[in-house]
Formats: structure tokens, sequence, C-alpha cells
């Protein structure tokens, strides 16, 4: 098949990429630089994915048989209205027109199927309204034209290459035996996907007759708290993690970010829970999860490979483990 993959650079894109080629496919990536990383059998496609009008001129004279939708821009956001021009832009007879989505297109709340409602048009986050509005888009075409859309909706996603600082945060302060930081109490729920299942879906959903039309939550069958979360992370590097309890409130008063630095958990980390219920990938598109443990072992190979040079900065984290020491209590306790 002839496959456009919009994105396709980074992380779930690289890997895709790469599925994609060993199964014989020909590949296009359309991205905003003149050059990827897959060599002369890929081609090479340059554009805004949220200008449809530099999307237009650069697949012009092409045709593809399906496309992969995956990138989204951080700094300034992708609109619905741009997705929806990005679909309508791609020429040739599409089969499939598969979306990368998010469990953030839920808004807020636990054990969430496929088919419950997305976040409203006007959600306060611009993350999860974009994709909310964006997924409603596609399907209000397939209800319209049959357009051929199918949509992944994975929660966090961890492996090899990951772009934010999330596993890596953990392991770098463990292998300084640096004690680490939870926020609150540390209840609160995280779902994850490996990111080899979420490409294995995603391929998946271009093979499988059934799949058009539908949503699919891509993710680990059970939900984990914070606290579990950072014992797994401590379970492969074969130690037994010193925890320090901070409250959130004393967090923010001095200046900790869940986005960016400083960071005083993973990047992204500490978020009110979303999660899903999972099944239909595994009925509709047979996909096998990964066990936690397991992926977690591929993706600590991968980062003892390929050790970061990152500045780390421990004054917040040693600031707030010391304030919270001294707390007579803990107020989200």
């Amino acid at each position: 098949m002839r496959i456009l993959v919009i994105g396709g650079t980074l992380f779930i894109g690289k890997l895709l990429v790469k599925r994609l080629m060993a199964a014989g496919h020909e590949v296009s990536v359309l991205h905003r630089k003149p050059e990827h990383p897959f060599g002369k059998k890929v081609r090479n496609l340059q554009a805004d994915r949220n200008d449809a009008a530099t999307i237009r001129e650069a697949v012009a004279h092409l045709r593809f048989d399906a496309v992969y939708d995956i990138a989204y821009d951080w700094e300034r956001g992708t609109t619905g209205q741009q997705v929806e021009a990005t679909a309508k832009s791609i020429p040739g007879d599409i089969s499939r027109y598969i979306f990368m989505s998010s469990v953030a297109a839920y808004g807020d709340g636990l054990n969430h199927a496929e088919d419950d409602p997305l976040a409203s048009d006007i959600h306060p986050d611009k993350y999860v309204r974009n994709k909310a509005v964006s997924e409603r888009a596609l399907f209000r075409m397939f209800h319209e034209s049959k357009f051929p859309v199918v949509t992944l909706r994975p929660p966090f996603v961890y492996g090899p290459e990951n772009p934010f600082y999330r596993e890596a945060f953990f392991w770098d302060r463990m292998k300084h035996d640096r004690s680490i930081i939870i926020p609150g109490d540390g209840n609160r729920l995280m779902q994850f996907v490996y990111v080899n299942d979420l490409v294995e879906a995603a391929y998946s959903a271009l093979e499988k007759p059934t799949a058009p039309g539908r949503a699919f939550n891509v993710a680990d069958d059970k939900p984990i708290t914070q606290v579990e979360v950072v014992n797994e992370f401590a379970k492969v590097v074969g130690k037994s993690p010193q925890l320090v309890r901070v409250p959130r409130e004393l967090i923010a008063r001095h200046g900790g970010n869940a986005f960016v630095e400083p960071l005083y958990f993973g990047q992204y980390y500490d978020m009110p829970p979303i999660t899903q219920v999972i099944g239909r990938v595994k009925r509709v598109l047979g996909v096998t999860m990964t066990p936690f443990a397991v992926g977690l072992r591929e993706t600590h190979k991968w980062y003892q490979r390929h050790p970061s040079h990152k500045a780390l900065d421990f004054t917040l984290e040693d600031k707030l483990m010391k304030l919270a020491k001294e707390l007579p209590r803990h107020p989200e306790m």
C-alpha cells in the first residue's frame, strides 16, 4: 500500500514507519523538516501539519491508499478544524485514515469505554479540547460519507526513545540513590501502554475490515497508582525506592511544574486520573498487551545504552523534601 505518515520522525511515528517498511509498504513521511532518519526508501514531504494549503501542495502529485495522522503541534496546538482540513487534503482512494488521539479526549473520569461521550468543545484544557473536537470532526465525516477513520486513544505511552522526560526522570534519580518525591498521597491512578503495542494496534487497524468508524482504547488492562508506578521503575533496577510524600499545595507554592522544568515527578505524570476499559482493541484488532514489567525492562535496556547528557538540578526537590519532612502532617494524606 501507498501510505502517508503525518509526523513519523519521533518515538511512536518512528517505530510505526519502521513497522510499515518491514511489511513492504511504500511509505511517505510528511513533516516540517527537509529530511528524515529513514533513508531513501521513504519519501520525504515537507509541510506544516496545521496548514492544509501546504499539505495539499506537498502531496498534489501523489496518491495514497492509507494515512496515519499522528502529529500534534505542542507549541501551537492542532485544532479539530485543522485535522479535518488535513483529512480532506489527501489525494487518493483512501481506505484508512488512522488518527492518534488520546485518553485525554474523555476529559476526566475513570473506566471509560470507547462509546462514552468525549470532552466538550469548550473544555478549558486546549489539548483535551483539540483531541475531542478532532475526533468528532472525523467521525462526522465517517457518518456523512463513510470516510474510513479509525481513532486510537492511548494513555501514557512509554518505551525506548520517549521524547518526554518520564522513565528517565526516575532512573536518573535512582542511579544517584536519591529519594523520589510522591505528590500528595500518591494514589492517583495512571494507565500505560508500551509503544510497541500501540504501534501494533495502529498497524492492525490498517488491515482489519471492521476497524473503520470505530475508536480504540489502547492500554494495559489495569491502572496503577503513582506509588506503584515508582515501585515498578525501581524493580527494574533492583532497588527499593525511598519515597517522600510532598503535598501538592507545597509543590505549587515553590514553583514545581508537572509540564516543564523544574519538574518534581515525571513530565505530565502528575495529572488528574483518566482511565479506560480495555477490550475492543483485543477483540477487533487482536493486540495482546505487553506486561508493564516486561516493557519497562526493554525500555531500561535502551536507557542504559543511551546515557542522558541532561544537566540534573535537584535544588527544588531537595527543598521540597526538606520542607515536607518538617511538616507536622500532610493535609492530602
